[in-house]
């Protein structure tokens, strides 16, 4: 197996374990943490496309890009389930489903 095989192999493992995780947390600060290991798959993917196609450097910007754009992301979603916890007192979605209007 060369390199590239080797890491189209762990951007499938680290999308199917992000996937699983969805699926069976319902905790937001959990759901948060969740998707930054599906968003660490993409960047590793991005990562992974440009050395194949030879321009590894469009990869890399590419994927700090990502890496910047999902922080602000992950802070605000963070920042949010702060502020439920506060109102709500818990992160459990189940509860926060309850919410209307």
């Amino acid at each position: 197996m060369n390199p590239i095989q080797i890491g189209l192999l762990a951007v499938l493992a680290l999308f199917g374990v992000g996937c699983y995780g969805i699926l069976i947390t319902r905790n937001l600060i959990k759901i948060v943490i969740v998707l930054q290991v599906l968003v660490k798959a993409a960047v590793l993917a991005l990562v992974l496309g440009g050395q194949a196609g030879g321009q590894a450097g469009l990869g890399q910007s590419l994927a700090a890009t990502v890496i910047v754009a999902d922080t602000m992301v992950a802070v605000v979603g963070l920042a949010m389930a702060v502020q439920v916890r506060r109102r709500l007192g818990s992160v459990d979605l189940s509860a926060i489903s309850t919410l209307r209007g």
